[in-house]
């Protein structure tokens, strides 16, 4: 089985081509944090490239920007291919299948906190819809 499951930031705008039969190809590099630290307690990161084609490519390319934070889904994939001085270059990258936009750079997940530690109130999208019902009360119907 190859399935790549990655979480990490653009390490600069997303490229986005077309091929000569009108194809659409996106490419970036993902910066993914390593689960430990060095021995001078830094944390270190892979630059991991991934290649989005179809609309996941379109998604990526009009809505990512440096500095995002997404999660790709796909497949390792190696290949080879002859250089000008015909030397042999391999290529490793993530081919992949399906994206997720987590957060914009300068964005937390966190909620906002209070002077007093508890968690602000966010404005919900639907606060508009009527009142929010508490979790754990009856809901009248």
């Amino acid at each position: 089985m190859n399935k790549v499951i990655l979480i990490g930031r653009l390490t600069k705008d997303p490229v986005v081509r077309y091929t000569p039969t009108q194809k659409v190809v996106c490419q970036f590099t993902l910066a993914v944090d390593r689960p430990f630290v060095n021995k001078d307690g830094q944390r270190e990161a892979d630059f991991i490239p991934v290649v989005l084609w179809g609309k996941q490519a379109e998604l990526a390319g009009n809505n990512c920007a440096k500095g995002h934070r997404l999660c790709v889904e796909g497949r390792m994939q190696v290949r080879t291919y002859e250089d000008k001085n015909s030397n042999k270059v391999w290529v490793t990258e993530v081919i992949g299948d399906r994206i997720e936009f987590l957060e914009s750079k300068g964005k937390t997940s966190a909620p906002p906190v209070s002077a007093d530690g508890a968690s602000a109130p966010q404005p919900s999208a639907m606060s508009g819809m009527g009142e929010e019902v508490p979790f754990g009360e009856e809901i009248p119907f």
